[in-house]
């Protein structure tokens, strides 16, 4: 069987690098493409943080850098949580630089998608300004895309704002152009990702599993040391863990927009799960995750990254 074609849209950050791992492991993704984004740190630190984590891995998989600010709101990163580089703390490579394109990151997206053989799958793990763009842009690349996975967005409450989640929240007039984009969307969001948990017991197995544990152990230790004990969230892995395992997902066909006026919900995900604003569904959120069989899949997953 094939391999699903797919490009991964990134700010790595502690949760996308053990995500970029499972995705660049496993056996039934190509990763044809990683695009940056300016998010948990600026687009400088994110791009290296991936050709870091691309030398530690041991791939060679280009890598095209994206939009350094948010399309109309100010840049806000998430440095009081990752950091100032995002991944401080552990003994990377040196970039390997001789895997960054010359072109930019939305350049790169659209070729890629129009030379694919077969529909490519869209992974963004971050602010969705470079999809927005290429949208905008390429409109064309549509015909060639089979669906956006995504983890961004909430059912429910926020991490960035009181509604709103830092995917999402980075850049709402990006998501509403995404969300409106007419393409299958499935959106793996906060609500899922607080019940994705990695335990203390599951960090030590972890931990033993050669140099990508070694490395998300410590990462862990220096940046989730707080939540250690009561459960680490694997928020990004939950748009891999979509693709490779649906099922361990309850999810529900429905309309989604982003707030972009209010004062006190800019950013919110608005997910109508009752059909009150009588329009057509466009996208899949996901609502629970089984998380004893999430844990299980992790550890698998992460054990086949050596």
């Amino acid at each position: 069987m094939s391999k699903r074609p797919v490009i991964i849209d990134t700010d790595p950050g502690i949760d996308d690098a053990l995500a970029l791992a499972i995705a660049l492991f496993s056996d039934e993704l190509d990763v044809r493409l990683i695009t940056t984004v300016a998010g948990n740190v600026s687009l400088e630190h994110v791009t290296d943080n991936t050709l870091r984590l691309l030398g530690f891995f041991g791939k060679d998989v280009p890598v095209a850098k994206g939009a350094g600010e948010p399309l109309l709101e100010a840049f806000v990163d998430a440095s009081n949580v990752h950091g100032k580089t995002g991944m401080e703390g552990y003994d990377f490579p040196e970039p390997k630089r001789e895997l960054l394109l010359s072109e930019h990151a939305v350049n790169a997206m659209r070729r890629v998608i129009l030379e694919s053989p077969e529909p490519v799958t869209l992974v963004p793990i971050a602010a969705l300004t470079n999809l927005a763009l290429l949208f905008a842009m390429y409109p064309e690349v549509k015909e060639n895309i089979r669906e956006i996975v995504m983890m961004g967005g909430s059912a429910s409450r926020g991490n960035k704002g009181v509604m709103s989640e830092f995917n999402i929240g980075t850049d709402p007039e990006a998501a509403q152009m995404v969300f409106q984009s007419g393409l299958p969307i499935v959106m793996a969001g906060l609500d899922v990702g607080l019940k994705a948990l990695v335990y203390p017991e599951d960090s030590e197995e972890i931990r033993k599993m050669g140099k990508v544990g070694d490395m998300a152990y410590h990462l862990f230790k220096r940046y989730r040391g707080g939540s250690f004990q009561t459960g680490l969230k694997m928020y990004d892995s939950c748009a891999i863990a979509y693709l490779l395992c649906p099922d361990l997902f309850e999810t529900a066909e429905t309309y989604v927009g982003v707030e972009l006026r209010g004062s006190m919900t800019a950013g919110c995900t608005v997910v109508d799960l009752k059909g009150y604003l009588k329009r057509e569904p466009n996208a899949r959120v996901c609502l629970d995750v089984d998380g004893e069989r999430f844990r299980v899949w992790f550890k698998e997953a992460l054990a086949k990254c050596i």
